[in-house]
Formats: structure tokens, sequence, C-alpha cells
């Protein structure tokens, strides 16, 4: 560096002090700490959908049918087909057979789960009764609700008749339970 008379005039680096280095660390690292920590932040949603619903369309009947002098079962599927095994006889006048119906509702393009009843349940007449068990579904176990938003399930059972069963019109004296839940 040249001062105004030609003369050249060193500059001396002197370190600094302790405190002045001590400030100088104490600036660096709250600038330090302050660009390290940041905040984001995120807004809260829930979306309601409509419960899942059902309702029947069509109640479960096994139509006409003759016991016999050996016990036997009859079974109508969730498509409304009816079979038989042991002693009894589907007579050709089979009156109103059908698989029960139900129409499921609710969020289009979701799958449900379908609970039936596990355990044999009765129908009754005059004091004498039957078990009707091994319910079934179609779908079976799992449905979609379509883009509509709705989907009709099927269940049928199997009927347990008693050799010698006494003749009359059995019903049961609750309606069976059929559970859907979103998955």
């Amino acid at each position: 560096m040249q001062t105004r008379q030609g003369q050249v005039k060193k500059t001396l680096l002197v370190p600094p002090t302790t405190k002045e280095f001590g400030l100088f660390l104490i600036f660096t690292l709250a600038s330090l700490a302050l660009r390290a920590q940041v905040t984001g932040s995120a807004n809260i949603m829930a979306t309601i959908v409509s419960p899942i619903g059902i309702d029947k369309s069509v109640d479960l009947d096994f139509g006409n049918v003759a016991g016999g002098s050996n016990p036997g079962t009859v079974v109508v599927t969730p498509s409304g087909t009816r079979s038989k095994t042991g002693g009894v006889t589907l007579p050709g006048a089979a009156g109103s057979v059908a698989a029960a119906a139900f129409i499921v509702t609710g969020v289009p393009n979701v799958t449900y789960s379908i609970t039936l009843p596990y355990d044999p349940l009765p129908i009754t007449c005059s004091g004498n009764s039957m078990t009707v068990g091994l319910f079934s579904s179609d779908p079976a176990g799992i449905g979609y609700l379509g883009p509509g938003g709705s989907q009709e399930l099927h269940i049928g059972a199997t009927l347990n008749v008693a050799a010698l069963q006494p003749i009359g019109l059995y019903s049961s004296q609750a309606p069976f339970n059929v559970t859907v839940n979103y998955n």
C-alpha cells in the first residue's frame, strides 16, 4: 500500500484476542443454529362417507319338502338352486324356493366383508323344530360395491330334516343376521 508521498506502509496482521475470537465463534454458531431450525406446516382433513347399508329384498325359502323315514337335508344355494340328501323328497310342486337376497349400498368402488351366521338356527312349527345351518353367500366372504355403490348379495343354507318330521309351515322366530363392513 502506498501513501501520498510514495512511501510503502506495511500492515501488520494482529491475531485476535481471546475475547474477539469468542465473540466471533458465538455469532457464527448462533447463525448456524438459526439456520438449522425450520418449520413446516400441513392442513388437517377428514372425509365422512356414507355408512354401508344392507336391505333384504327376498327371504330364504326351502319350498315344499316331504319328510321320510330317514333324516336328510335340503340345500338352497346362493344362486337359488335346490338339492336334497338322505330321506327327504322334493315334490314336483316345489313351492317358492329362493335364496335370500340383499342389496348392499355404500361408497362406490370399495370392498366390504360379509359375515354369515355360524351356528345352526332353529325354525319351528307348533312346537316342532328343524335347524338351518351351513350358510353360504355369493359373493363369498368379500363383496365389491361397483361404480354405482351397490351390489346384490345372495345367501343360501342347508335345512336339516329329521326322520318322520311332522308336517307344517316352519319359520324362524327371528330373522337371521348378515353383517357387512367396509374393508
